[in-house]
C-alpha cells in the first residue's frame, strides 16, 4: 500500500459578486500530492492547477495566500481532466493523508458536483495534523503546518500555501512519525454516511471508541435507536449501567455517564449531525474517565437543570 499525501487549494465566491453555489461552496483550483511507499520513501509527485468553472474570480484572500490569480487559473485544465489523471496516478492501493480533515470532504464535494463516482463510504484516511498532536502535544491542540515543520527542525526549502509544497511538508512530517502511530490513528470522513445498519461504523482507538450511525429521518428517531443509546465498554465489550442517562446542553450535543463493573467510569458524547438532504445521523464517542471526570458530567447536568429552572422562573 502507498500513501497519497494530498493538499488542495480552493477558491470561493468573491465579496460583492453573485451568491455562491450551495452545492460547491469551495471550488478546487489546485491539486498537489506526494506518493510515498510503505517505508515513507518518495515515489513520485503530482501537481496541477485547475481552471475554475464556478468561481472564475479569485477571492482576494486566496490570491494573497496562494499568489494564484485568475490569469494563472485560466491556463489550467478542467477539474474532470485533472482529477481523472490524478486518480490514475494514485493507483489501486493507497491511503490518503492530509494536514487537517477538510481536504477529504471538499475533494468529495467537488467529485459529486462533477458526477464522479464517490469513494467507498465513509472514507478512512490519515489526518497528519491530528496524529502530530497525539504524538507530540496535547491531543486537542491543532498546530499549523509551518509550526510543526519548525518544531521538528525540518528545513524550509519550499514556500507554504501551495498544494504541492504543503503536501511535500506533510510528507516530511510523516517521516518523523512511527508507522504504528499513523496506522492506529486513522480518521473517518463523513461526507458520505452509512445508509444501513450493516454499514454503521464502530471503531476502537487507544483511549476511546467511536460509533457513526446510519441516517435517520429526524432527531427523535435517531435518539430512540438502541445502537445510538448503548454504552458498551470498549475495553471489554460488555454493556455498562448508565448512571446518568443521555442529556443535552443544546440541541446538537448529548452526554451520559456509565459504569463498567471491570473498568470503571465511562463518559459518553453524542454529536447530532445533519446531512445535505436534511436527514440526521450521530457520531458517538465513549471514553474511560476517573472520579473527577464523572463529577464533571454530574456538574454539567446540574448546571443545565439550574439554568432551565431559572429560565422557566423568568418566563413565569
Amino acid at each position: 500500500m502507498n500513501y497519497i499525501v494530498l493538499d488542495l487549494e480552493w477558491n470561493q465566491v468573491s465579496p460583492g459578486r453573485e451568491p455562491g453555489d450551495k452545492d460547491l461552496p469551495f471550488e478546487i483550483i489546485e491539486i498537489g500530492a506526494v506518493k510515498l511507499d510503505s517505508s515513507m520513501k518518495k515515489i513520485s509527485e503530482f501537481c496541477q492547477v485547475i481552471r475554475p468553472k464556478v468561481y472564475p474570480h479569485v477571492h482576494y484572500k486566496i490570491k494573497e495566500i496562494t499568489h494564484l490569480d485568475s490569469k494563472t487559473l485560466a491556463l489550467g485544465k478542467s477539474f474532470p481532466d485533472v482529477f481523472s489523471r490524478f486518480l490514475k496516478w494514485c493507483g489501486d492501493d493507497f491511503m490518503i493523508c492530509t494536514w487537517g480533515p477538510m481536504d477529504v470532504t471538499e475533494l468529495q464535494r467537488n467529485m459529486k458536483y462533477y458526477d464522479f463516482p464517490l469513494f467507498k463510504t465513509p472514507v478512512f484516511f490519515y489526518d497528519i495534523q491530528k496524529i502530530f498532536g497525539i504524538v507530540y502535544e496535547d491531543r486537542k491542540i491543532k498546530r499549523s503546518l509551518e509550526w510543526a515543520i519548525d518544531y521538528l527542525n525540518i528545513p524550509k526549502d519550499e514556500s507554504f500555501h501551495r498544494a504541492l509544497s504543503d503536501a511535500y511538508y506533510t510528507s516530511k512530517i510523516m517521516g518523523h512519525l512511527k508507522p504504528e502511530d499513523i496506522s492506529k490513528n486513522y480518521s473517518i470522513d463523513c461526507f458520505q454516511k452509512p445508509q444501513t445498519k450493516a454499514e454503521q461504523i464502530y471503531v476502537v482507538y487507544d483511549t476511546y471508541s467511536k460509533f457513526i450511525s446510519r441516517e435517520f429521518d429526524n432527531k427523535l428517531e435517531v435518539l430512540a435507536d438502541k445502537d445510538v443509546n448503548s454504552t458498551i465498554c470498549y475495553k471489554c465489550g460488555h454493556r455498562t449501567r448508565k448512571k446518568i442517562r443521555w442529556f443535552s446542553d443544546n440541541s446538537k450535543t448529548y452526554y451520559c455517564l456509565a459504569k463498567c463493573h471491570e473498568h470503571g467510569w465511562l463518559k459518553g458524547k453524542i454529536r447530532l449531525r445533519k446531512s445535505d438532504d436534511d436527514k440526521v445521523y450521530v457520531i458517538k464517542t465513549l471514553k474511560l474517565t476517573d472520579d473527577s471526570g464523572a463529577d464533571s458530567i454530574r456538574k454539567r447536568q446540574a448546571d443545565i437543570r439550574r439554568k432551565r429552572r431559572e429560565k422557566r422562573a423568568r418566563a413565569d
